[in-house]
Order: C-alpha cells, then structure tokens, then sequence
C-alpha cells in the first residue's frame, strides 16, 4: 500500500494547482496516446484512445480513483452522455489514463484535478484487469490501477467528463447494485467488491 501526496509547488500541466478549475475545459479526445501493456503491466507501445477502444479493445494502462468523506461516503460520478462507452452510467470518482512518459501519481492528480476539481493524498490498493463489451460502441480492456483518498472539498465537475455527483454510503451504494446494476460501470462494480473483502484495512485508515 502506497501513498501518493500532491506537491503544490509542482506543474502538472493541466493538472496544474496553481490555476483555477476550469468546468468546461476539453481534457481528453480520440486522439490521446495510451500506453499498451502486456498482462504484466510492461509497455509493449501505445496507440490513440480510438483505436484502444475499438472491437474488443487492445490492453492499455489506466487506473481509477475512489474518494471518501470523513462520514466514509463514497464519491461517485455519472458519466457525461456524449462519452463514447457506458455514458450516462454511474461510476467511481474519477478514472482515465496516464499520458506518455507520465507516472501514475501524475496522472491521478491530474485527472483528479481536471474532472472534479479535487486534491487528495492518494493511497495504491492494487491493480487489475478486466475486459467489457459495450455493444457496437467498443469495449474497455484495461490494466487498472486502483487508489483511494479522502476529500470533504465539494467538488467541482467538468461537464465535459461528469454530468452529476453525489456521495453515497457504502450499505446504499450496495443496495443500488442490487436493485440496479445496469446503471453502473462494470470496472466498478469490480473494483468495489475486491475493496470491500480485500482493503477493508486500508479504508478505515483513510
């Protein structure tokens, strides 16, 4: 387990601290590089977002993001409508990819910083891989990166990434999974149920 701290004195372009949130700034397109990987996580090249997400994917690297109040409520984001793949879809805080030649605490911070408007100490759980279809629009097929934070900040959201926010009880946000668990992302309902039987530790210690 491994924490990661923001350095505010450091530039992380437009991640960048320093600068007021920006709700409206365009943060992400198909053209994007992302890192290629094999199933141990070694970089093997990279190619645009596009390509990755076409068919049934091409393994690439990514990491998500849960934050957490003080009242131990989970953060969790709908996805902007015109996304590409599970828009409109509840999910974790925040998740995207790392840029070329950018570490994972960099591009976390950053990501964090440009959906939401939110700085945390991050602390590394673990990483995985999974593989969803989203019908005719593609698929995810990621080796992922899973941290947690803690945050009281409200946030401020991108609307070009995030439509809206809430913060949840873990007991509530299990029960949505029940009742409707065609409203959120695949990658999260995994990653909360490895949390919750694996990192129950790393959760109280937030």
């Amino acid at each position: 387990m491994t924490k990661h701290s923001h350095d505010n004195n450091v530039e992380h372009g437009d991640g960048d601290h320093s600068r007021a949130h920006d709700r409206h700034a365009i943060v992400s397109s198909d053209e994007d590089l992302l890192i290629l990987v094999n199933d141990n996580d070694e970089q093997i090249g990279e190619a645009d977002k596009l390509v990755c997400h076409d068919g049934d994917g091409l393994l690439h690297r990514a990491f998500s993001v849960l934050i957490f109040n003080s009242q131990g409520e989970v953060l969790l984001q709908k996805r902007a409508d015109q996304k590409r793949l599970w828009g409109g879809y509840w999910s974790n805080s925040c998740c995207s990819h790392p840029r070329i030649g950018e570490t994972m605490d960099e591009a976390s911070q950053r990501r964090l910083w440009q959906e939401l408007g939110l700085r945390a100490e991050l602390v590394f759980l673990y990483k995985f891989q999974y593989h969803a279809d989203f019908g005719e629009a593609g698929a995810e097929h990621e080796l992922c990166w899973v941290y947690i934070g803690k945050s009281d900040t409200p946030p401020s959201t991108n609307a070009n990434e995030v439509s809206e926010c809430r913060y949840v009880a873990p007991s509530d946000l299990e029960q949505e999974f029940i009742d409707h668990p065609e409203q959120f992302t695949p990658w999260f309902k995994l990653e909360w149920e490895r949390i919750k039987s694996a990192h129950a530790q790393a959760l109280a210690a937030l």
